[in-house]
């Protein structure tokens, strides 16, 4: 490895480490949304994974998953085993990974809106599924409640939500394609400001 390779290696590590923590910081910026339960919170911290996709590729926006992630379980802790974290990564990084490889293969805005279309379709397929089997199970597990409790929390705050399936259809859904969605529009909107600076 020649010491320009070196250098540029270095530099895109630096970047992954830098928007990691700025999305780590980002979860802590987080909010119910009024049809789910309470315990699904809101925030935006996949927007420096989104930039990092864009910028470097969809592998450095995984990567800044990973970190977000793993700086989440040091310092904040777990109440899943990890679980939690897990899916949290797994569920971003097939939305920047689906945006990401997108927009990798033509570099353009129509390209860049394609990618983040899918990449929140995936997601939002990826989390339902996931939260299905194994997220909301494992959190009824971890807190000692029975599903039908975590159901009740969501017939409380959502008319729609009579059982399990309606739970994930009229919350899960709807969050997952709010929370990617939001992520998206601010993504469009600042990335071309910040391009030369994740470029450089």
């Amino acid at each position: 490895m020649n010491s320009a390779t070196k250098t540029v290696r270095i530099r895109t590590l630096s970047k992954i480490a830098m928007l990691g923590v700025v999305s780590f910081i980002l979860m802590f910026f987080k909010a119910p949304l009024p049809f789910a339960p309470s315990f699904m919170k809101f925030d935006v911290s996949d927007l420096p994974s989104l930039l990092g996709a864009f910028a470097m590729g969809p592998v450095a926006g995984v990567a800044i998953q990973f970190v977000k992630n793993v700086l989440n379980v040091v310092f904040e802790g777990t109440v899943t085993g990890g679980v939690g974290e897990m899916s949290n990564f797994l569920v971003g990084s097939v939305f920047v990974l689906t945006a990401g490889s997108v927009y990798a293969k033509g570099k353009s805005f129509k390209r860049a809106v394609l990618g983040l279309v899918l990449g929140v379709g995936a997601m939002t397929l990826f989390a339902t599924v996931n939260n299905y089997y194994i997220m909301f199970p494992v959190f009824a597990k971890a807190f000692g409640l029975p599903l039908d409790t975590i159901i009740s929390m969501g017939k409380k705050v959502n008319p729609y939500v009579v059982d399990y399936k309606t739970l994930m259809i009229f919350a899960v859904v709807p969050f997952n394609l709010l929370k990617g969605t939001a992520a998206s529009v601010v993504t469009v909107l600042v990335y071309k400001r910040l391009s030369p600076m994740l470029h450089k």
